[in-house]
């Protein structure tokens, strides 16, 4: 499987060294929560979003692929997918989001397979 799903496009304005913890994450149709964790090591970017009462606390992990612009000024992030999308992903995992290859893949194919722009 490709790590691009794991980097941020060009585009998106993501720095290196950006810390983008409390962030306010809106999906294309709304508001989903604020960044809780992320990850800026490459090919293993992302962000865990705590949904708050919108999903009853449930967190999710976001690949960096998935944020398609980063406003430092607003601290806001937009992402290429929809409420619906997000709340059917697969459950956020603490103890195996870090080294768990087959969590990793399920990830990926999960948002991997929706398709171009997510």
């Amino acid at each position: 499987m490709s790590n691009e799903i794991w980097s941020y496009i060009p585009t998106a304005g993501h720095g290196p060294d950006a810390d983008l913890t409390g962030y306010k994450v809106e999906a294309a149709d709304g508001h989903i929560g604020k960044v809780d964790k992320h990850s800026n090591e490459v090919a293993n970017q992302y962000i865990v979003v705590d949904t708050g009462v919108w999903i009853f606390g449930k967190e999710v992990l976001l690949p960096a692929s998935t944020a398609t612009a980063i406003d430092h000024d607003a601290r806001k992030i937009l992402v290429a997918l929809t409420k619906e999308q997000i709340k059917n992903a697969p459950e956020f995992d603490k103890e195996k989001h870090l080294g768990d290859p087959a969590y990793r893949d399920q990830l990926g194919g999960y948002y991997g397979g929706l398709g171009p722009g997510h």
